[in-house]
């Protein structure tokens, strides 16, 4: 059981809207409100730089802008960052049933690792993959294909649940099972849209979709 990190095993907001703020703050800006933030989280810097200044990666002032908020970012990790309700308990259950789990997620690793460690998962977690552990991210299957050598599963066998449109392409594209987490960020869209095989509104619902042979 693989999971996207952002939007859907934490939400990770409160923390990518703070940032986003402290840069408005440090121009002489009036911070905005995180439901401004909330649906564009999964979209990481590049989400954050567009709400907070109307900036695309076309603009000559997006690096500087998205290199200052990691940075910042960075310096205040984990700091309203918390598990979306029920995530806890689930992990718990697929650690008992033996079911191997993990995280792929477009995150960096410098973000990745000290968050998984910071919320006690990272000598749990049976793998991590982050934006940069691949030469591609999602919606490139590559990531979960590298989740699953380090599961020793077959694609096949995995199950991939995220709360962005991209994260069920991907799964598609690598062979796995599709789950739209639907009570995430959502990128705007309509999860109903996505294709995925199975749709969850919050995290326990997944144990009640997994097949006898799982268990």
């Amino acid at each position: 059981m693989l999971f996207d990190f952002d939007g859907t095993f934490a939400d990770t907001a409160p923390d990518m809207a703070f940032a986003a703020n402290l840069l408005r703050n440090a121009r002489g800006l009036d911070s905005l409100p995180l439901s401004d933030y909330r649906p564009h989280v999964s979209r990481g810097g590049r989400g954050m730089i567009g709400v907070a200044f109307n900036k695309t990666p076309d603009d000559g002032e997006f690096a500087a802008l998205r290199d200052e908020f990691h940075d910042v970012y960075e310096a205040n990790l984990c700091q309203g960052t918390t598990f979306f309700d029920g995530i806890e308990e689930t992990i718990a259950e697929l650690e008992r049933r033996t079911i191997a789990w993990g995280i792929v997620t477009n995150k960096a690793t410098r973000f990745t690792d000290p968050l998984m460690s910071r919320l006690g998962l990272d000598v749990r977690a049976h793998c991590v993959v982050s934006g940069d552990t691949t030469p591609h991210t999602k919606p490139h299957p590559a990531p979960l294909l590298h989740a699953a050598q380090l599961l020793s599963l077959p694609a096949s066998e995995c199950w991939y649940v995220g709360d962005d449109e991209r994260d069920i392409v991907a799964a598609h594209a690598a062979g796995m099972i599709g789950v739209a987490a639907a009570y995430g960020y959502l990128g705007g869209s309509n999860p109903e849209s996505w294709g995925a095989q199975i749709s969850i509104t919050r995290p326990a619902e997944l144990v009640a979709f997994l097949p006898p042979a799982l268990i």
